[in-house]
């Protein structure tokens, strides 16, 4: 089909209250949206562009072509869909406000901390120890490298790797989550304790992965990236990256529930930083509450990525804490329910404050008259 429709919310409000209730609770955050963009497409290109207010959404609906009207009804109830809880071991991931999913590499080559937690079992339990004590909902734990040039590890050094610092995480209690493309490390993962699958390839690198999941009924984060190949960042090219990566993400939302796996099993990533320039990045960013249209929770990862550094003094990433924290802001304003980080506490702390202002913000026009 040449035509579809992309319904983004482009005007928020900091309560229900302030804009007399003509809002909707996005996605079921603590964000509220209150104007909208509906873009029709054909073949990429937008060709006709409507704003509309909850109250208007109905009329503007029912104008679009017959062969997206179904589409753009989805999108909108979307937009409105509250998220089930997940139920991790001895924890519970909620998605009415924002989580904090702290970083655990077991590699060599990270860009950030590569090596800084491999050969030290101990050094790699007391780090994923304070993240849970400094308020870290989830520890994502990773043994291969992908970032640019990095070279594809064997399935059986990445499990060797992964595996202890798992157990160690499990034996704290920890909701963990699996950062791989391998399907024999998800299951080596999954038995050692993990919770969450979380590939960089949305389930395509390897062939079994989508079975897998599906098999173990485990939650799954799909992100995208251009290739499913063993370097992840080859091959981009986007006509206009925020359709294309809108069009990507439902089409392996599609696959995994064709596959067996649970929509509401389902988490999202755009995949900040992956094959994308830095104005790629930056239009996905300023597009992110879009996303919220497929009706799955959404994952930011932008914790001390390159686009930091190139939009300051290409600082390296050992500095951008002050970045990270900007862009992670910037994802709470959108909506976005997980926050992948390196630096948990200072991410909690803002996510706290942000919290805060919101929750302020909620009883500031209570005595409106209705």
């Amino acid at each position: 089909m040449s035509q579809n429709v992309y319904i983004r919310p482009i005007g928020f409000a900091p309560s229900p209250q302030s804009e007399h209730g003509n809002i909707i609770r996005l996605a079921g955050t603590m964000v509220y949206a209150s104007r909208f963009a509906v873009m029709l497409t054909d073949y990429g290109k937008v060709t006709d562009r409507w704003l509309a207010s909850v109250d208007t959404m109905a009329d503007v609906l029912a104008g679009l072509p017959e062969g997206v009207a179904q589409e753009g009804a989805a999108q909108w109830a979307n937009l409105q869909r509250e998220h089930s809880p997940l139920e991790l071991g001895a924890r519970t991931l909620r998605f009415d406000q924002p989580q904090v999913m702290g970083i655990y590499n077991v590699t060599p080559d990270s860009f950030s901390d590569g090596g800084e937690f491999l050969q030290d079992v101990e050094v790699g339990r007391a780090h994923a120890a304070a993240m849970l004590e400094a308020g870290a909902s989830l520890i994502d734990i990773g043994g291969e490298s992908t970032r640019p040039g990095a070279k594809k590890v064997w399935e059986g050094d990445e499990i060797e790797r992964v595996r202890p610092a798992i157990e160690a995480c499990a034996n704290m209690g920890a909701a963990i989550s699996i950062d791989t493309r391998n399907a024999a490390t998800m299951e080596a993962a999954l038995d050692a304790g993990a919770h969450i699958v979380n590939d960089v390839s949305a389930l395509r690198h390897d062939p079994r992965s989508l079975d897998v999941v599906a098999q173990r009924g485990c939650p799954v984060i799909l992100m995208h990236a251009p290739s499913s190949g063993d370097d992840p960042h080859d091959g981009a090219a986007y006509g206009n990256v925020v359709f294309d990566v809108f069009d990507f993400l439902r089409d392996r939302r599609d696959a995994a529930t064709a596959a067996g796996i649970a929509g509401d099993q389902i988490i999202l990533d755009p995949g900040i930083g992956f094959g994308k320039s830095l104005a790629d990045n930056l239009a996905l960013l300023n597009a992110l509450p879009l996303f919220h249209a497929l009706g799955c929770p959404l994952l930011l990862g932008v914790s001390r990525k390159r686009m930091i550094g190139a939009l300051s003094h290409e600082e390296g990433a050992e500095d951008r804490l002050g970045g990270s924290i900007a862009l992670t802001t910037n994802g709470m304003n959108a909506g976005a329910q997980l926050l992948r980080v390196h630096d948990v506490a200072d991410s909690v702390q803002a996510r706290n404050v942000w919290r805060g202002q919101r929750d302020a913000a909620l009883t500031e026009f209570a005595d409106l008259p209705d």
